[in-house]
């Protein structure tokens, strides 16, 4: 990878297709020189088959996320709505592309791809849950999650919040945040919610320096009104709040 290689980093589309063609164009007026994608990419109420056939026709570097993992389980019943949606709307050359992802990826000796962390597909990696609600995760916790990863930049997803950490001994890890969903809540370890706090679909622009790795944050003007309303047509009201402010 050259010095001055530029990336643009993709994460949590969530099946919201015209959030990724907004920031793919955006991408393509700013400039990169290669495109990842970090996973949880077609689940929810929105439009997964088209989502899947944007990034198929694309192939980007892409991994696989925990709702990948979870929708092509044997059991339907097992999963949640957003998840049960998206399995029973994909095609089977969608199936097996979702399939043949991998949970990581090495984009090169400097460069490594997780959904949560490189070890948990799961796992909050700059965050921690606290009674409080989730907050930024202390350096220490950090650096026990990335483990012996030896990447001087480390690439995540799954939280959907944006957010840069270098760590002591220089390696930074960065979250783009969330091109399709920027508010949810989970019950896992236990009841929680993130919000983002504005409907804008997110990304980022990471460029190798003569300083270090420098990332810039990306916020991007989409038509959510509508990605809203379908929602609503599907019984989905928690997303169509969440998709018009950002806010649950």
């Amino acid at each position: 990878m050259s010095a001055a290689m530029k990336i643009a980093a993709v994460s949590d589309i969530h099946g919201n297709v015209e959030a990724l063609e907004a920031v793919l164009a955006d991408i393509d007026r700013r400039g990169a020189d290669v495109i990842v994608n970090l996973g949880d990419i077609v689940s929810g109420p929105l439009q997964p088959r088209e989502t899947a056939d944007l990034l198929m026709s694309l192939g980007l570097p892409t991994i696989r996320g925990n709702h990948e993992r979870q929708l092509l389980g044997p059991d339907l019943e097992r999963i949640g709505p957003s998840d049960r949606h998206t399995a029973q709307s994909l095609r089977p050359d969608q199936r097996d592309w979702i399939s043949s992802l991998p949970p990581t990826l090495w984009l090169s000796d400097e460069v490594f791809l997780c959904h949560g962390t490189p070890g948990d597909d799961l796992t909050y990696f700059l965050e921690q849950l606290t009674t409080e609600g989730c907050e930024p995760a202390p350096a220490a916790l950090i650096e026990e999650r990335a483990g012996d990863c030896t990447a001087s930049l480390i690439l995540c997803g799954h939280t959907h919040i944006p957010r840069a950490v270098r760590l002591r001994d220089g390696r930074t890890i960065v979250n783009p945040g969330s091109v399709g969903l920027q508010a949810y809540e989970d019950d896992l370890p236990h009841p929680h919610r993130v919000e983002v706090g504005s409907p804008h679909a997110r990304y980022a622009l990471i460029e190798r320096t003569a300083e270090g790795w420098a990332t810039e944050f990306l916020s991007v003007v989409y038509d959510w009104e509508r990605a809203a309303r379908l929602a609503e047509a599907r019984d989905r009201r928690d997303w169509s709040t969440a998709l018009r402010t950002g806010r649950l």
